[in-house]
């Protein structure tokens, strides 16, 4: 039996949640509500957990740091991820979580049955530290149709935007509604990630470092109805410019 099957144990991943706020996003959410259910550390009325960057990274090795600093600064953008310190020294910056589960019910009227809020009832006595424990997420995966496994067929909604911040310097979130539906459009004509790639790659040459259409580096407009156009446009042709020439030779 191949290594890289279920031998230990998995990270799970709610598909109608990643659906709304994007794959990333729900994977974060999914992980740090699990710490929640078990943690003892009650402040201001809700439970708290905390972890450096570094340290979730341990969790979730197949990201990078970066990608995981910028996917909880969404969730704490779009409202669903409380931070604060807590920490006795005002010198350690290590970042303590909590979720807006009441925000996060807002979702639509089955959120809270995909991530149930913790009770404060029958909690261990102590945690200890989150990357010294095993990952392990006990939620179960809701019911999925034919028409939700279609069009949540892995549709790499912060794959997409994540490569589009990185190209272009940034912050759109994946979970925007608008976002998601332009995204959703051009997948359902056909198009994968590797073409959404391309579109972005062809722009940023193009407007990255022009003043007037670097503003236009943006989801309506990359990935709207032009977007087949200029997935088939040329290379942009390379423009010299003096300092390229060695003019002492």
């Amino acid at each position: 039996m191949s290594k890289l099957l279920i031998n230990e144990n998995p990270i799970m991943i709610i598909p109608s949640l990643a659906l709304k706020m994007g794959l990333n996003e729900a994977v974060v959410l999914q992980q740090i509500h699990y710490w929640l259910v078990s943690s003892s550390h009650v402040m201001e009325g809700r439970k708290w957990i905390y972890n450096t960057y570094k340290e979730w990274n341990v969790q979730l090795p197949f990201w990078s740091e970066s990608t995981i600093k910028r996917t909880i600064k969404s969730l704490e953008k779009q409202g669903y991820l409380i931070s604060a310190n807590f920490n006795r020294s005002k010198m350690d910056q290590t970042k303590w979580y909590s979720i807006d589960y009441e925000k996060l019910s807002e979702l639509d009227g089955n959120a809270e049955a995909l991530i149930e809020q913790p009770s404060d009832q029958n909690e261990p006595n102590s945690t200890s530290d989150c990357a010294e424990q095993e990952v392990m997420m006990v939620q179960a995966i809701p019911e999925i149709t034919t028409e939700t496994t279609t069009e949540k067929d892995t549709i790499p909604f912060s794959e997409v935007i994540e490569y589009l911040n990185d190209k272009t310097n940034a912050s759109y979130r994946a979970g925007t509604r608008r976002t998601m539906e332009l995204i959703r459009a051009r997948w359902k004509e056909g198009f994968r990630l590797d073409d959404f790639k391309k579109v972005i790659d062809l722009k940023a040459i193009e407007w990255l470092n022009d003043p007037i259409w670097n503003k236009y580096l943006r989801p309506e407009t990359l990935f709207g109805t032009k977007f087949e156009s200029y997935l088939n446009q040329k290379s942009p042709k390379k423009q010299w410019r003096e300092e390229d020439f060695d003019l002492d030779d």
